[in-house]
């Protein structure tokens, strides 16, 4: 089989399965990458010390989605004549899982979908993503569900129960894995403790990203305006932000906030001292699907400055809220948690919508028990769906 990914979220979310992989004696595994976040995607293979067989190094400087999408069929289609896989795994929502299951299609290869079913409903938001995972949903095969809303959204589409399997998130297992890592080397906490040596001892602190496109213009304005009110309300509190490098959420931010003391602007961080900040954080702000699947496991409240979001279980929750990109929404929101603790607690302490750490070992053996899948039309009464334990 081969797995295919290109961005960080995806290798975040990936190699926990594909190490899983390896430790399956009947399958024969290979990774594919397309280099599409090239430098944050290196970090994480370097951290996990996985080495690809193919890498496809396919991004360029101002590359629009239409050269990309198209440079990265072509591409993965010349990867899959010579691998010639059975199956093709890809992840979630991004240009390289369009391309990737959309090359599989056309050499009629099965596709398995991890993090299938998440829906908006808009296909403007998130943007480009909602219709990316609505595509790649229609061309799988298997489909590797998070929750049971995700599975829900899968049934309503007319999937077949039968091809649908509800694993967990497998974000928690490779957060989980790094956190163990940081508390078990205490040389790495001193590390990342000189790292962020401007962080106050004893304060609180807020962890802030935001990059979404759909975001762009007014609205990223607004929530960096929200940000500088709160700011100026809790002085004792500091906000730490790693930047994003696109020049549409660079420019904004350093013109409204980096004159403020107490907020941190940093580069994008590394998954390591990213996963010190959230431990380290006492709310996050954020656009980020990911972030909303991982601070719940860290008992992390999430506001969330989109107008929609994929990711329901974590609302229903009670481990985010949505908040939009609306200063006073932003600015009400994070300081009730500020000054209300048992508002506080109430999110901090709610149960995670996201499984349990083991999403990988479900979805590797899952994979592991399917038969040679090219031209197979009919669904293996061996691989029923089974509710796995969330």
């Amino acid at each position: 089989m081969l797995t295919i990914f290109g961005t960080r979220p995806e290798a975040i979310k990936m190699i926990p399965i594909v190490q899983a992989l390896q430790n399956c004696p009947d399958v024969v595994s290979q990774v594919c990458v397309t280099g599409q976040h090239r430098e944050m995607l290196d970090q994480v293979l370097s951290l996990f010390d996985v080495k690809p067989d193919h890498d496809l190094q396919l991004m360029h400087k101002a590359q629009g989605l239409a050269p990309l999408t198209a440079l990265l069929l072509l591409e993965i289609d010349q990867v899959l004549a010579q691998v010639q896989p059975d199956v093709v795994l890809v992840h979630g929502d991004t240009a390289t899982t369009l391309g990737a299951s959309l090359a599989a299609f056309y050499r009629k290869i099965p596709v398995g979908h991890v993090e299938a079913g998440l829906r908006t409903g808009d296909l403007s938001s998130p943007w480009p993503e909602e219709m990316n995972r609505r595509v790649v949903d229609t061309l799988s095969t298997w489909y590797f569900a998070p929750t049971e809303e995700s599975c829900c959204n899968l049934r309503r589409e007319g999937v077949d129960s039968a091809r649908i399997f509800i694993t967990g998130n497998s974000v928690v297992d490779t957060l989980l894995l790094t956190v163990d890592k940081l508390q078990r080397q205490p040389h790495l906490q001193a590390k990342m403790s000189d790292s962020f040596a401007f962080l106050r001892s004893g304060s609180r602190m807020i962890l802030i990203t935001g990059h979404r496109r759909e975001s762009f213009g007014e609205k990223f304005e607004n929530f960096c305006r929200a940000l500088l009110v709160l700011a100026k309300r809790y002085p004792e509190v500091d906000f730490v932000y790693p930047v994003h490098l696109n020049p549409n959420v660079r420019e904004p931010v350093y013109a409204l906030l980096s004159r403020v003391a107490n907020i941190h602007l940093v580069d994008p961080q590394e998954y390591l001292p990213f996963v010190y900040l959230m431990v380290r954080s006492y709310l996050i702000i954020t656009d980020s699907g990911g972030i909303q699947e991982e601070a719940p496991a860290l008992g992390k409240p999430v506001l969330v400055t989109r107008d929609t979001t994929e990711r329901p279980e974590a609302l229903a929750a009670g481990t985010a809220r949505l908040v939009g990109t609306e200063t006073e929404s932003i600015v009400a929101s994070a300081s009730e948690l500020l000054d209300d603790e048992a508002a506080y607690l109430k999110m901090s302490q709610a149960h995670n919508p996201y499984g349990d750490g083991h999403a990988s070992r479900r979805i590797a053996a899952i994979v592991s028990s399917l038969p040679s899948l090219r031209g197979c039309t009919q669904v293996p009464e061996a691989t029923v769906a089974t509710v796995a334990g969330t």
